[in-house]
């Protein structure tokens, strides 16, 4: 590039959602850069980093002179961001709706964005560019393992590994690894997992197989100085293995060549914030464009996955690997269900349970009890006047924790001391309803107080939840006693029934289950039965005890459909019967879906923003012969009030779009944000705050 004269460069700098700086922005630049490089330009009154997305030798038709401003110079000494990373984020900004730039800075460690050219060079030399893998032998294969790797090895993917609990999954993605490390020096893998939570085991793990030099770990649990050097390893190509939860499928990997999605049915793998991406269809997107294979792995898999993996014959894209069996001997728990209508009335635990967790307790085992939800009791109330403890910014209850005397919102934090007595009516006889993990815990340690160890020492419970977990730390060292053995009844909410290798525990209950059973979310009865599946999964992972392991479930519906097919650990039985449901109403994975949210000061400003836009938009659409077709395509239904209405002040509204076809639902959404730009100005519409787009939706 010659650099005696100026180049215009087109690039992505991070602007506020709301701005109508959507796309790029052209400056002039004096210095040789090529697409990809980072470079800092002015914005405003402020320098802000940006990338590089496109260079050329003339300026944009019809910018004014006094618009023109100078790109102020580059971050050197790093390699520019390629292609396929470019392209990644540029699809994901246009398929979820969001700004290119936002997307592509946000995929960039924080503290990049602060460091000079100098400062960076300092952190470079630092570099380990060692890349050599020092492998050690795995565990001999069973035959399922062997044979899934087989097909892996005769065909591009993407695959759907279906393999029940204790199965071996792990294995198999270590031993995919190993073999495309082997097969090329320079090549990348990235294994990606739903929570933070579940990456110190699997990194121990793949750390002690191809020693710690060659892994690198990126989550929000990381410091930022952490999370840079953890990328600037893996775009250098010094990491050859990445693990990280969903922030990790914009990591820079220029030889990636195989993806794993560990527990891709997990929500967790949908961003909730911002860009609402999903990490797992977007490994697979990324899988295409890097040439890479991608394995998405779960005993419960997703029913989008589970629909694509159908035979090739009826439209599958995927292949469907299958593993049912568990490593060596073991056998899947035994699933009892407990009908709560012949218990005592208000029983917490059925008698017949409680026997149970006595007898483990004595003989030495380990049980778990998943409740999913945490603090004492979820609302406390006045018998005399009916009052509740509601929070006064929120459309929610403020949860009882009783350890230290709180009643807190879990949706915007307010805090306040549990009253003495009612504050409306002054009763001091005021009593929690419901119940949380907390008070599982204490009630246990009450009906089992009684209950010694084989050693004769007093039973140990231990409870996992948000609440205990909050100090750095906190969740691995109670891990580090339930592995060990010093817990005896383990009590906790989700986090607990996914991904852990517990070998001591043979009982695993669900206490309360059956509010997802009714619930107005189409998704709620997939989600519990990939809990309870998922949670059944923890009992009897050591084959030596796994013939007496079991799984209770306490319900008042002992007869529903779900714990039939749970009874027999058939996935595809439940899968079937939700699918034809999902296809005879018309829901995804058959359609496809998207949300358009407005938060405001009232909810008749939220809702009166997002039927304008509907009417607006259908009348726009209909009037031009171009897009006539899209107002018969997709379905926009009125706007209602979300479900959990109001958050810290903020009244929210929501609008549904609905089409058979996504390409015609891309469509309207790329003419829904100038509608909404239009008429955002509109005096009625002052008081909204905020409008989103989130693209396929996983909860409603």
């Amino acid at each position: 590039m010659d650099v005696s004269k100026h180049y215009w460069i087109d690039v992505a700098v991070q602007t506020p959602a709301h701005s109508q700086i959507g796309g790029l922005l052209s400056y002039r630049c004096a210095f040789e850069v090529q697409p990809g490089h980072l470079v800092r330009v002015p914005l405003g009154q402020r320098e802000l980093l940006g990338v590089v997305w496109a260079i050329s030798d003339s300026a944009p038709a019809g910018m004014p002179e006094k618009a023109v401003r100078d790109a102020a110079g580059v971050l050197e000494g790093l390699a520019p961001l390629d292609s396929a990373w470019r392209q990644l984020v540029q699809f994901s900004a246009q398929y979820y709706q969001r700004s290119l730039g936002e997307v592509a800075l946000s995929a960039l460690p924080p503290q990049l964005r602060d460091l000079s050219s100098e400062q960076l060079a300092r952190r470079l030399k630092k570099q380990n560019t060692e890349r050599t893998v020092h492998t050690q032998t795995g565990p001999a294969l069973s035959e399922e393992q062997q044979a899934v790797l087989a097909q892996m090895t005769s065909a591009p993917g993407p695959f759907l590994l279906f393999g029940s609990t204790g199965s071996g999954k792990t294995e198999v993605y270590l031993q995919a690894v190993e073999r495309m490390l082997q097969a090329d020096p320079q090549a990348q893998a990235l294994l990606m997992v739903p929570e933070i939570n579940l990456t110190p085991q699997l990194e121990e793990r793949v750390q002690a197989r191809f020693g710690a030099e060659a892994v690198v770990s990126m989550h929000s649990g990381m410091t930022p100085a952490q999370r840079l050097k953890g990328w600037l390893a893996a775009h250098a190509g010094h990491a050859r293995i990445v693990l990280g939860t969903r922030m990790a499928i914009f990591a820079s990997m220029p030889h990636l060549k195989l993806i794993v999605v560990d527990e891709e049915h997990d929500p967790s793998y949908k961003q909730q914030e911002g860009a609402r991406y999903s990490a797992r269809d977007l490994a697979v997107y990324r899988g295409k464009l890097q040439n890479a294979q991608v394995l998405l792995a779960s005993a419960t898999p997703s029913l989008e996955s589970w629909h694509h993996s159908r035979p090739a014959a009826e439209g599958g894209r995927y292949l469907r690997l299958h593993m049912p069996s568990r490593i060596g001997t073991g056998l899947l728990p035994k699933v009892r269900r407990v009908d709560m209508n012949h218990q005592a009335k208000k029983a917490v635990l059925s008698a017949p349970l409680v026997a149970a967790l006595q007898e483990r307790v004595e003989r030495g085992e380990q049980c778990m009890l998943l409740l999913n939800r945490r603090g004492y009791a979820p609302v406390l109330h006045c018998a005399d006047c009916g009052w509740k403890s509601e929070c006064k910014h929120c459309s929610a209850f403020r949860v009882f924790h009783k350890i230290d005397r709180t009643l807190r919102c879990h949706h915007c934090g307010m805090t306040e001391r549990v009253p003495r007595a009612c504050p409306a009516c002054g009763n001091a006889d005021i009593a929690p309803i419901g119940r949380g993990t907390e008070q599982l815990e204490e009630h246990l340690g009450e009906l089992l107080a009684h209950v010694k160890r084989p050693d004769g020492t007093p039973i140990r419970i231990a409870r996992i939840d948000a609440d205990t977990t909050r100090l750095k730390g906190a969740l691995e060292s109670q891990l580090a006693q339930v592995h060990s053995g010093e817990v005896d009844i383990l009590v906790g909410t989700q986090m607990i029934a996914k991904g852990h290798d517990f070998r001591r525990i043979t009982l695993v209950a669900a206490i309360n289950p059956d509010t997802a059973l009714f619930s107005s979310d189409f998704r709620a009865p997939e989600r519990l039965f990939a809990l309870l599946m998922q949670a059944a999964g923890r009992a009897g992972r050591d084959a030596r005890q796994s013939a007496s392991s079991e799984m209770w479930v306490q319900t008042f519906h002992p007869t529903h459909p779900l714990f039939e097919a749970l009874k027999k650990h058939d996935y595809p039985a439940f899968a079937a019967s939700e699918l034809a449901e999902r296809t005879a109403a018309d829901l995804p994975p058959i359609s496809h879906q998207a949300l358009l949210r407005a938060d405001a000061r009232s909810q008749d400003v939220a809702q009166g923003l997002l039927n304008a836009a509907r009417e607006t938009l259908e009348a726009q659409l209909s009037a031009d012969p171009a897009t006539a077709e899209l107002v018969m395509q997709v379905s926009l239904y009125p706007a209602v009030p979300m479900s959990m209405q109001r958050v810290a002040d903020v009244e929210r509204a929501q609008m549904l779009l609905e089409s058979p076809h996504r390409m015609a639902l891309q469509k309207v959404l790329w003419h829904l944000h100038g509608v909404l730009h239009q008429l955002r100005s509109a005096p009625e519409h002052k008081g909204v705050i905020r409008w989103l787009v989130d693209v396929d939706p996983q909860a409603i």
